[in-house]
């Protein structure tokens, strides 16, 4: 599970985003304050790391150079200053990335994942070419979905849509997030088109479409990829 880092001493912001990012499937914890933000850094090693820059005490410019010093966990600052040199002084302090306020969650969510997406190219694709979970076999270096030994025949988008979902197993992938990876930022078209790529991956994986034990909808959120329990 993707852990973050949220630094922030305001509660109105941290508490509203820290319930949107759980729900979205991350585990995050909180800090309000300089100094608690950067010994959770050091301590908990998270994948992200979100600062804000203005905070009482120790503030963000202090707390990213600290971190540098100790960590590469990428940090994207939090400002409510939208000037060119405070950006700059940010990224020369050692941030990868930088937020004006006010911002929407699904932005900072997409400079979340960017970050993340950025790590996995440095650090090579860390998934395991072959996932099988249940009588579903996903092989990612031949392209390959396999029920009860028999090989399966997906659209792209069936199949780049289940290579997400069993890539984080137990993991809710959210709407946004699935039409973002699968489709682009850039998707104009029906939402609804999710819900039928979908109905064609439970036709084709469930042995009962309308009561699926792999691929399950959580309402109002998105999609998740579960291992039912043997009987």
């Amino acid at each position: 599970m993707v852990h973050l880092l949220l630094i922030d001493d305001e509660a109105k912001l941290t508490l509203p985003l820290q319930d949107m990012f759980q729900k979205a499937g991350y585990s995050v914890s909180v800090a309000h304050d300089g100094h608690t933000g950067l010994s959770l850094g050091l301590i908990e090693k998270p994948d992200v790391i979100i600062l804000d820059v203005m905070m009482p005490g120790l503030n963000g410019w202090q707390v990213c150079e600290a971190l540098r010093q100790h960590s590469n966990t990428p940090i994207i600052m939090l400002t409510a200053l939208d000037d060119p040199t405070d950006r700059i002084k940010g990224l020369e302090l050692g941030a990868d990335d930088y937020l004006v306020k006010p911002f929407s969650y699904q932005e900072l969510d997409a400079h979340v994942r960017a970050m993340l997406r950025r790590v996995k190219l440095d650090n090579g694709d860390s998934r395991p070419p072959v996932i099988v979970a249940g009588e579903i076999v996903l092989d990612l270096n031949a392209h390959l979905v396999m029920l009860r030994g028999k090989s399966l025949t997906l659209r792209q988008k069936e199949y780049e849509i289940l290579t997400l979902l069993m890539t984080n197993i137990g993991t809710v992938i959210t709407r946004e997030r699935l039409f973002d990876e699968v489709w682009g930022t850039d998707w104009l078209g029906d939402t609804r088109t999710l819900d039928v790529h979908m109905s064609w991956l439970r036709a084709k994986l469930e042995d009962d479409p309308a009561q699926p034990r792999y691929l399950q909808t959580v309402r109002g959120v998105g999609y998740r990829f579960v291992i039912p329990q043997r009987q």
